[in-house]
C-alpha cells in the first residue's frame, strides 16, 4: 500500500497499510457483559517462541465440571500450590469471584501458568488486586539472595479475563497494579482480557489500572500477546494515576497484535508532582519511566485513550536517555493528552526519536 508520513518538531504523522506476517487468531471466548474479543483483529505481527502459549498438560485443576466447584478459595489455593492451573467449571463460561488476593508463593515453580480456556473471567469485585507475584516480598518466600533479578518464577497468564480488580492503597513496592502485579523473575501475558481495573487515582509514579511490573530477569521483556485493554465505552477501560492499561519502571514490554482503548490517566500535576498537586496523570493506556529499557508495539490498536497529563497513549521517559520505542504495524488514534505532548498521544524523553513502520500515529 502507499504511504506517507510528516514529521516536524512536535508532531509525528505516519500513515501506512498494515502488515506484519503471518499470527494467531483471536481468542474467541465472549464476556457476557459484552466486552471485545482478546486482541486487536487487525495484528499480525509474527510471534517469537518465548511469547507463545505455554504447553497446560499435567496441570492442577480448578473445579471438578460444576460452575458451584469453581470457587474464589479453590482458585487462590490453587495459586498458592503453584505449577500449572487450568480449570473444569462445567460447559460454560464462569465469572469466579475472589474473597482475596491470588498470591503466587516463589518457591512453587519454578513455571507457573495459569489457563483460563477462554472461558474463566476472574473477578476483584471492586475491592482487591487479583493476582499478586513478588520475589522481593519475604512473606512469599525469597528463593535466591538476588530477588531483583532471578529468573523464577516464571509467570503466564492465558486465556483468561480479569475485570474490576482494584488496588487502591496498596503500599507494598509502592503499589499499582489494579489486576496484577509483578516484580521479579518473567512474566507473560497471552490471548487474555482486563476490563474495569484501577489502582491509586493520585500519585507520581504509581501506575498500572490493569498491569504493573518491576525487575523483570536480566532485563528481558514482559510479553503482552494478543490481549484486549478496555473496551468501546468507558465503562470497559482501565485507570489509576499513571498507566491506565499497564505500567512499569525500568521494565521493557513487547506488545504484540493487542488493542487498547478507553483507559485513562487520572492523576493531575505530572511527575515529578507540580507544587499543590498530588502528582500523576501520564500514560493514558502505557507508562514506561526508568533508564535502559524498550517499549515495542507490533500490531497493536491503541486508540480512544486518555491522559489527564502526557501520553494520551503512551508515556515513555527514559531518564539516562538509553530507552527505545519502537512503534511497527500498528495504529494510534484519538488519543488526547489532556496536559502535554511531543508526538500526537506519546509523550517520549530519550536520546533517539521514535523508531516508526508502517503505521498510524494521529
Amino acid at each position: 500500500m502507499e504511504a506517507r508520513a510528516t514529521l516536524w518538531l512536535g508532531a509525528l504523522y505516519l500513515v501506512l497499510g498494515l502488515s506484519c506476517g503471518e499470527g494467531q487468531p483471536a481468542d474467541p471466548h465472549t464476556d457476557p457483559a459484552g466486552g471485545p474479543l482478546a486482541g486487536n483483529p487487525d495484528g499480525a505481527c509474527d510471534l517469537p517462541s518465548e511469547a507463545q502459549l505455554e504447553d497446560v498438560s499435567g496441570s492442577r485443576v480448578v473445579g471438578n465440571g460444576t460452575a458451584e466447584s469453581c470457587t474464589g478459595k479453590a482458585f487462590v489455593d490453587a495459586v498458592a500450590l503453584g505449577g500449572v492451573i487450568t480449570f473444569d467449571c462445567g460447559p460454560d463460561p464462569r465469572t469466579i469471584t475472589l474473597d482475596e488476593t491470588a498470591k503466587i508463593v516463589n518457591d512453587t515453580g519454578p513455571r507457573i501458568v495459569i489457563d483460563g480456556g477462554g472461558k474463566i473471567t476472574l473477578s476483584g469485585v471492586g475491592r482487591r488486586r487479583i493476582l499478586y507475584m513478588n520475589t522481593c516480598d519475604q512473606a512469599q518466600h525469597w528463593t535466591t539472595d538476588h530477588c531483583q533479578d532471578q529468573d523464577h518464577p516464571r509467570l503466564t497468564v492465558q486465556n483468561l479475563t480479569f475485570v474490576d480488580g482494584n488496588a487502591k492503597g496498596e503500599q507494598i513496592e509502592g503499589g499499582g497494579g489494579g489486576a496484577i502485579f509483578v516484580r521479579g523473575g518473567r512474566f507473560k501475558v497471552v490471548n487474555s482480557r482486563f476490563f474495569n481495573n484501577v489502582c491509586d487515582d493520585s500519585g507520581p509514579d504509581v501506575g498500572g489500572g490493569a498491569v504493573r511490573v518491576l525487575s523483570q530477569y536480566q532485563d528481558r521483556p514482559v510479553y503482552v500477546v494478543n490481549s484486549t485493554f478496555g473496551g468501546a465505552t468507558a465503562a470497559l477501560g482501565n485507570t489509576c494515576s499513571n498507566g491506565g492499561a499497564l505500567s512499569s519502571i525500568g521494565v521493557s514490554y513487547t506488545v504484540l497484535n493487542s488493542a487498547f482503548s478507553h483507559n485513562r490517566a487520572v492523576g493531575s500535576g505530572a511527575n515529578p508532582a507540580q507544587s499543590s498537586t498530588p502528582g500523576g496523570g501520564s500514560g493514558g493506556a502505557i507508562y514506561n519511566d526508568g533508564n535502559t529499557f524498550t517499549l515495542t508495539l507490533c500490531g497493536a490498536s491503541i486508540t480512544e485513550n486518555q491522559a489527564n497529563e502526557g501520553g494520551g497513549a503512551v508515556f515513555f521517559v527514559s531518564n539516562d536517555w538509553s530507552g527505545s520505542l519502537v512503534i511497527r504495524d500498528s495504529i494510534l488514534r484519538k488519543n488526547p493528552s489532556l496536559g502535554f505532548e511531543n508526538y500526537p498521544g506519546i509523550y517520549f524523553h530519550s536520546s533517539d526519536k521514535p523508531q516508526v513502520s508502517n503505521s498510524t500515529i494521529e
